[in-house]
Order: structure tokens, then sequence, then C-alpha cells
């Protein structure tokens, strides 16, 4: 189960983005126009560790509401994080080999 099933389900019976849940995808478009550090802006906002944010984050990447909410976003995000595992498989492979 993903992370952000997890916090789903622990929080909501629907199956819809929730609120905290959307107001996490609008500020990922936008945290860069808060002054600041994102993770301070994280912290203030949601008043949950960047960590965990970022947990809840990845599990949305994965979901198809997130997709419907906000399709480019998800796309890049998804687009990031393939590009972070791939950097990290050719090191891991460079490493051994």
């Amino acid at each position: 189960m993903s992370a952000a099933e997890s916090y789903r389900d622990h929080n909501s019976e629907h199956t819809a983005l929730s609120a905290r849940e959307a107001e996490i995808l609008d500020f990922e478009r936008q945290w860069w126009k808060f002054s600041g550090a994102k993770e301070q802006g994280i912290r203030e906002q949601f008043d949950m560790s960047a960590t965990r944010y970022y947990q809840i984050l990845n599990g949305l990447l994965d979901s198809p509401e997130a997709l419907a909410h906000d399709p480019l976003l998800i796309k890049r995000l998804r687009r990031m994080r393939e590009t972070r595992q791939r950097a990290r498989s050719a090191r891991r492979l460079g490493a051994d080999g």
C-alpha cells in the first residue's frame, strides 16, 4: 500500500483526493513562490515533517485521483522520480561492476 493510500484510508473513506492531499499538490506546484526554505513552508502549512510530506507526495504520484487533479504536475514529478531512480541504479551498478 502506498503512503497516499495509507494516509487516505486512515483519514477518509472515499476515493477522491482529500482536501489535505489537494493542498499538498497545490503547494508542490507553487512552493517556490513562498519565502524561505521549502521544508520550513511544509512545517508551517501542514504541521508535518518534510519526511512525512514527501512520503505522502510520493504516494500521490501513483494515485489516479492525483493525476486527474493535476496531470501536468503529476507527470512532471513522476519523470523527476524516475530520473532519480535511474541515477541511483546506475551508481549502484557502477559500484558493483
